[in-house]
């Protein structure tokens, strides 16, 4: 579910886009999870935030019901995203885009136009330092979608204070601070 949230006169909200294979488990988990934890930490005025995948397998579906049912589990609602494909043109109109494994990241890498592949990264690797592939929980049971939710919310909180303390240094040199 892409969203255009209010931005303070003369800036531009950062924009960040979570990338899987198929849009229907991690990155819309992680879209979900990423967007509360920006709310707990007043970010949510400043972001832009969206989910893709790389396979066109699900285009307009819902999130797994798995995922949705974590989501609810944890006080989330995820039921309004719809699955889609990322596009050449996302990969120069977000200023991070968060694969949620090595081939994500490597099937983004070969989409991107060259002046846009500096935005792509994994996703544990920029936000907790750990170069860790998002398990894709597609395939197992019901317990991997928890295991993952945890994940994707430690990711959550190390991103969020990463883009509060950058925020906080552009706001005290004067400074917008769009890109990341």
């Amino acid at each position: 579910m892409t969203d255009s949230i209010s931005t303070p006169p003369g800036e531009r909200p950062t924009a960040i886009l979570f990338v899987c294979l198929g849009n229907i488990c991690r990155s819309p988990l992680a879209e979900g999870i990423f967007r509360a934890v920006a709310a707990e930490h007043g970010l949510a005025q400043t972001l832009h935030l969206d989910s893709a995948g790389v396979g066109a397998w699900h285009i307009g579906a819902p999130p797994d019901p798995r995922a949705i049912a974590t989501a609810h589990r944890f006080g989330l609602d995820i039921t309004g995203q719809r699955a889609r494909r990322v596009s050449p043109e996302d990969l120069l109109r977000f200023d991070l885009v968060f694969g949620m494994d090595r081939s994500n990241v490597a099937a983004l890498k070969k989409l991107a136009p060259a002046k846009a592949s500096a935005r792509i990264h994994l996703f544990l690797d920029y936000a907790l330092g750990r170069p860790d592939d998002v398990p894709d929980p597609y395939y197992g049971a019901d317990d991997g979608f928890a295991a993952v939710y945890r994940t994707l919310h430690e990711a959550s909180e190390a991103l969020a204070a990463r883009l509060s303390e950058r925020a906080g240094s552009a706001r005290s040199k004067g400074q917008a601070s769009s890109m990341i």
